[in-house]
């Protein structure tokens, strides 16, 4: 519901009101003045609300508020000095809004504040600290902010705090020691916390969570001293630099009874720890990312044996796996161990198995497909082999993430995925897998990644994939796929239209460059807008931590493999086919792009001006082709380009000079006899006559591979919106008789072509 500016106001003539919801309404001048005026109202409650602006200064009006949530609204803006004026607030809660620069320091004047909470906000600087600070607070909530510097003192002191969720900010310095024992809640995860856990800790013995993961703790800590934190649920220790140890003679029975979720990655852990034996009711168990050996213990099968759901002991050393116990496992990572033999089959109840970067061979058996519940499966990156098993097909509809990547499959893509599959990731990349694609796929209508490359595909173009809404990632990089990508059909329905990846390198396809999927491209050219919001493509949070898809690609000439990609990656790779005739214009629209490889191909002509409108291009080859004319100077506008390759063709003129251009070394040119400037050793004083038309070419395949320039993390580079129109004028600070003189021979040479018909296949339209 919106409300009016004047029913507001009539709000203004209820003075004796204390009870005030408006949850979930629309506010769009704003928070009334006029509800500021009420002062004898005790509870206002405007969760969910739509709000324009920030909070009024007027707030501190409402002398006799006790209870204030404006939580989840749209307010932005700074935190009103004048809430320091609500003296009986007992219960404020700003969380999940947009409220920015730093919590006042009249906060502390809240004397009966019991609970304090701004988590999800934009809040900077610190806590402020003043010993008598806030000597009621039970619970103080600031996670997901900006907050930095040291913990305040008052935390280690208030008598009453019950909880303290200060995670994901930048928190630094020691955790001091506690002089409070009313502790429950202790969550400081995703900090720059660093030193030793105070010893006080382990004598908080009302303490349910103790979260300290991703921090830069360090020290020793042995598990028996965990054994005085008896109603001790939830425990994370991950990612820091500590050492965990447990005394094998000590009694397991008596540590962490009534622990739930134990999350110790990364704690240089050498072994199974004795004390899970005593762990019957466990349900979460993250042992990742550490040293353990061998397999896992017969032992084991107590821990959480009905109750355990999540088990996670990827990256470690583990050699086998017999069986798997745990009957209601619905997690089960393995993942990235050494594990070898015939692949494990878990319970039936599995949601989601990773057992990738292992050893494992032989076929796959069909009794997977007993796990009907089953969302994402990895098997990739082991020597399994045989045939996909068919039914596969049948768990579509429930499975989500199937990934077979570099294994040794044979045979053909199962045909029979059925009608409301639910496929997002399809991974079939480095198998030996053959025949023509199955269009069953498009019965996945959801797919954003389609990854086909690195097999003996022998199909011609799937054009039909085109049809599917929502593919982002379309992979089919050496195969033996083969013909033109015309499309015969006059239907004017979009092709392709989310694409960010268009790899179709390394195969024998033929004719034009596809000028109408080009057209298409709409998420390229900035029209179809990216819904995601994370910074990776695929990011998927089940509650059990993040899945994220991965893609092979060439870099410096080897293939690397990227566990995640960026959102805004928008890679088009056509290079080493047999496709024909010039460059389209038309590529110029793909104003997104990050980066263009068309080489090893029989491209023709001049190279477009309308690159330069490519302000995201971070790397282009067009080497290996046969184009001929000069570079265009406007290329060195390309703001962020760091990779430029077109070597091997029949370019002639000066090299562009300046910015970008200033950083290319001599390879980047080379084979092209009629340039000159720098880098090359030919100086550009007089003009060469053009050099001859025709080139050669074996069209065998080149293992020549463009290196590609990705930056994988903190990604820098901001995204230029927006596309020029216009030509490139040839400049290189000569007379301007001299340039007309290049333009007028350049000119010539063109018609020539034409005349002799080397540009009819550009003038196809597809």
């Amino acid at each position: 519901m919106s409300f009016s500016t004047e029913f507001i106001d009539s709000v203004d003539n209820l003075q004796a009101l204390k009870y005030l919801d408006l949850s979930g309404n629309s506010f769009f001048q704003g928070l009334s003045v006029s509800i500021t005026n009420l002062s004898s109202l005790e509870y206002l409650i405007l969760r969910g609300a739509n709000f324009f602006g920030g909070l009024p200064d007027s707030m501190g009006n409402l002398v006799s508020l006790k209870f204030l949530d404006l939580s989840y609204s749209n307010l932005s803006g700074p935190v009103p000095r004048s809430l320091g004026n609500l003296l009986q607030l007992t219960h404020l809660d700003l969380g999940s809004t947009k409220l920015s620069g730093q919590i006042p320091l009249s906060i502390l004047n809240l004397t009966q504040l019991e609970y304090l909470e701004i988590s999800e906000n934009s809040l900077e600087g610190s806590i402020p600290d003043e010993v008598t600070a806030v000597p009621n607070l039970i619970y103080l909530v600031l996670f997901d902010n900006l907050l930095n510097g040291t913990l305040p003192s008052w935390l280690y002191t208030a008598p009453s705090l019950k909880g303290i969720i200060l995670s994901q900010n930048q928190f630094s310095g020691h955790i001091k020691e506690f002089q409070t024992k009313s502790l429950e809640y202790l969550d400081l995860e995703n900090n720059k916390l660093q030193g030793p856990l105070p010893s006080s800790i382990f004598q908080l013995l009302n303490l349910t969570w103790l979260l300290l993961s991703s921090n830069n703790l360090s020290g020793v800590i042995e598990f028996r001293m965990f054994s005085n934190l008896p109603n001790l649920n939830h425990l994370d220790l991950s990612y820091n630099s500590l050492s965990l140890t447990s005394n094998a003679t000590s009694s397991v029975n008596h540590i962490l009874p009534n622990v739930s979720d134990l999350l110790l990655s990364s704690c240089n852990l050498s072994e199974f720890p004795q004390f899970l034996k005593g762990l019957k009711s466990l349900e979460s168990l993250d042992l990742s990312c550490n040293k353990i050996e061998g397999k896992i213990p017969q032992w084991m099968q107590e821990v959480g044996n009905g109750s355990l759901t999540y088990l996670n002991v990827s990256h470690n050393s583990l050699t086998e796996v017999e069986h798997f116990p745990w009957k209601n496992i619905e997690v089960l990572d393995l993942s990235s161990n050494l594990i070898s033999g015939n692949l494990p089959i878990p319970a039936s109840t599995i949601n989601f198995f990773l057992i990738s970067n292992n050893s494992l061979n032989g076929e796959v058996s069909s009794l997977i497909c007993n796990a009907t519940s089953l969302r994402v499966l990895d098997l990739s990156h082991n020597n399994l082999s045989g045939t996909i098993p068919r039914c596969f097909g049948n768990l579509s509809n429930s499975l989500e993430f199937l990934n077979l990547k570099k294994n040794k499959f044979y045979g053909t893509i199962p045909p029979n995925f059925a009608q409301g599959c639910r496929l997002t990731n399809f991974n079939l990349n480095g198998n030996l897998l053959e025949g023509p694609l199955t269009p069953s796929i498009l019965n996945c209508r959801g797919l954003e990644v389609l990854d086909l490359g690195n097999n003996k595909i022998n199909d011609t173009f799937p054009h039909w994939l085109g049809s599917l809404p929502y593919l982002q990632v379309l992979v089919l990089k050496s195969n033996h796929m083969h013909g033109s990508l015309r499309v015969n059909s006059s239907k004017s329905s979009p092709f392709f239209s989310k694409i960010q990846i268009f790899d179709l390198s390394s195969n024998y396809f033929s004719g034009p460059l596809p000028v109408r999927y080009i057209n298409s491209f709409k998420a390229i050219i900035n029209l179809e807008k990216i819904g995601s919001t994370v910074s990776y493509m695929g990011v998927h949070d089940y509650g059990v931590g993040f899945y994220t898809y991965s893609i092979g690609i060439v870099m410096k000439g080897q293939d690397r493999e990227l566990v995640k990609i960026f959102t805004m990656w928008m890679i088009i790779d056509l290079s080493n086919n047999q496709f024909e005739g010039g460059i389209p214009k038309v590529i110029g629209k793909l104003n997104l792009l990050k980066g263009l490889n068309l080489s090893h191909n029989n491209l023709i002509g001049d190279i477009p001006t309308s690159i330069r409108n490519l302000t995201s291009l971070e790397w282009l080859d067009l080497s290996s082709n046969r184009l001929s004319g000069t570079i265009p100077n406007r290329l060195a506008d390309l703001p962020f380009l760091s990779s430029f390759n077109v070597s091997e063709n029949q370019l002639h003129g000066q090299i562009p000079e300046g910015k970008q251009f200033n950083t290319f070394g001599n390879d980047s040119y080379e084979g092209n006899k009629g340039l000159c400037g720098f880098p090359v050793s030919k100086g550009c004083n007089i003009i060469d006559p053009a050099p001859p038309n025709v080139l050669e070419k074996d069209g065998s395949k080149s293992n020549i591979a463009f290196g590609w320039k990705v930056v994988l993390i903190g990604y820098g580079c901001g995204v230029v919106f927006g596309m020029s129109v216009g030509y490139v004028v040839f400049q290189t600070g000569k007379p301007k008789w001299l340039v007309n003189l290049v333009e007028n021979q350049h000119e010539k040479r063109r018609r020539r072509k034409s005349k002799k018909g080397n540009h009819s296949s550009r003038r196809r339209r597809i």
